[in-house]
């Protein structure tokens, strides 16, 4: 597929405000003819594909949200919020000149993307006016649908706004009265449950989180749960996932904000004061995610508390604040790493990646071809201490990919709490870094090669 595919998109942005036959929400626009609508209260999308030569296009228009009055932000939030949440993209926008009509500003850009095995281009554009923003993505991987692309686009007419204060969207911070679990570690039947790390905090496996404490703060890693990941502004979703995991173990929360930082990797935050249920004591809690550190919940007894130990107040985080002052927050997921004994491995356990470049003539801008890694590890533990280790590996041009498959076999050993030893993967013996992270109900078993460290990559297992 050409890079050009979206190029004429960011020519016709200025009149972007044109005729007007279906309505929907702040806008009115001429439907692609034969084209599949399905919708629903907040989007309209509409599809178009051929089966037989497995090219697709597929435009969604979103309703109207809440947004900032920098059209540049919106833009990054909904990137961040509808396009990654998507798809995986594999580079930052490319981003166009913005665009000016009608009380609307323009901002938009596009990407290579990945989903489900499908690649192509994802274009964005943001429409931000009166405090509000109208959203629309176009998911393609042909040319061919550029014309009704452009129509569409073309018959696009948003209602005249004048500027205003964004609106507050209202979602309620719900009162539950469960009870936490403070208990002892959770019985998982792997050899470690609890980590003691050198600077003061300690991890315990909880049922549905990691608990990390020092002195009087405690830190719940959540574990991944449906409904706490989803394209929103942040402060619905802040107080969506508040309500999903904060709020089943306080009660009386009083003062409760929202605040994030504009940024390409967004953070988001929601804070109050409440009582636990557990104790009644009265406690400030901080709710986190940033990028891929999942949702943290910090437990203080009071503000005061949370500074001194993570030198910044959260109450007064605006959407320009430095985002290095969260940088204390983002080392906490690390604490969710418990040591390796060689009871924990009997079964299979495997490793999948996958890597796809999308290539373009840097001088035509012409489609160059797609190059493809792709790798599959697993390793086979059974009694004795015994292994059976295979990869496959598939990497070249697509039309001249080349595979490899390798096998070995032997015995492992732990040296310490955090290494390995195998006696033969690829022909000669191996020494791993490795430690186990929890997710709810399993584990994840981690590994980096000890010869070659300086990537700190490491490889990540599950078990079958």
């Amino acid at each position: 597929m050409k890079k050009s595919i979206f190029i004429f998109i960011y020519s016709l942005l200025p009149a972007l405000i044109f005729a007007q036959k279906i309505n929907f929400d702040m806008a009115s626009f001429t439907a692609p003819k034969g084209w599949k609508k399905t919708g629903t209260e907040n989007a309209l999308q509409y599809t178009k594909s051929d089966d037989a030569k497995g090219i697709y296009c597929m435009i969604t228009l979103y309703k109207s949200i809440p947004g900032t009055a920098d059209s540049k932000e919106n833009f990054d939030m909904a990137w961040n919020t509808l396009v990654k949440e998507m798809v995986t993209v594999s580079a930052a926008p490319d981003m166009q000149p913005a665009a000016s009509e009608n009380g609307w500003d323009v901002q938009s850009g596009f990407a290579p993307f990945e989903s489900d095995g499908s690649k192509g281009i994802v274009l964005l554009v943001t429409s931000s006016g009166g405090g509000k923003m109208v959203n629309i993505i176009v998911l393609t991987n042909a040319d061919q649908y550029q014309q009704a692309v452009t129509d569409f686009l073309e018959s696009i007419s948003l209602k005249k706004q004048i500027a205003q204060e964004p609106a507050k969207t209202n979602v309620v911070i719900k009162p539950v009265t469960n009870t936490p679990s403070n208990a002892p570690a959770k019985t998982t039947g792997y050899g470690y449950t609890t980590t003691n790390f050198d600077d003061g905090w300690t991890s315990t496996v909880q049922e549905d989180w990691v608990e990390v404490s020092k002195s009087n703060i405690r830190v719940l890693l959540h574990y991944p749960k449906e409904g706490t990941i989803f394209p929103a502004d942040p402060d619905p979703l802040v107080r969506t996932v508040w309500n999903i995991l904060v709020a089943p173990h306080l009660s009386n929360l009083r003062n409760f904000r929202t605040a994030y930082i504009s940024n390409y990797d967004r953070p988001y935050l929601g804070m109050g004061y409440a009582s636990l249920n557990s104790t009644g004591k009265d406690v400030f809690v901080v709710l986190f995610r940033q990028g891929q550190s999942g949702w943290v919940e910090i437990i203080a007894p009071d503000k005061n508390s949370f500074v001194n130990q993570f030198k910044f107040d959260p109450e007064q985080i605006k959407w320009d604040s430095e985002s290095s002052l969260l940088n204390p927050l983002l080392q906490l997921p690390n604490y969710n790493k418990f040591a390796i004994a060689a009871s924990d491995f009997t079964g299979s356990w495997s490793s999948d990646f996958t890597g796809i470049q999308q290539l373009y003539n840097v001088y035509t801008g012409d489609y160059a071809g797609m190059n493809m890694n792709q790798s599959n590890q697993t390793f086979q533990f059974s009694a004795g201490n015994k292994y059976n280790w295979s990869i496959l590996v598939v990497n070249g041009m697509v039309g001249n990919v080349k595979y490899a498959n390798v096998k070995s076999a032997g015995k492992f050993s732990i040296l310490n709490n955090w290494q390995m030893h195998f006696t033969d993967i690829e022909g000669k013996p191996k020494k791993y870094h490795a430690f186990f992270s929890c997710i709810k109900g399993a584990r994840l078993l981690k590994m980096l090669d000890a010869d070659y460290p300086g990537s700190g990559i490491y490889m990540v297992y599950g078990k079958k």
